[in-house]
């Protein structure tokens, strides 16, 4: 599974940090790290609404 996917899950609340750690398969404290990393967005960009017909 994507890291961003996982990291995202946890931002969003869906999963502990204990969770997000496990799956990546690193320390708890080194998911401070990649949370708190620049490189990762911060959250999903929002789609703007358009209409159905175009």
């Amino acid at each position: 599974m994507d890291k961003r996917k996982v990291i995202n899950a946890y931002r969003r609340g869906f999963i502990s940090v204990q969770e997000c750690a496990q799956i990546l398969g690193i320390d708890s404290l080194q998911i401070m790290g990649l949370v708190h990393d620049p490189q990762t967005p911060e959250r999903p960009q929002v789609l703007k609404k358009q209409p159905a017909g175009g």
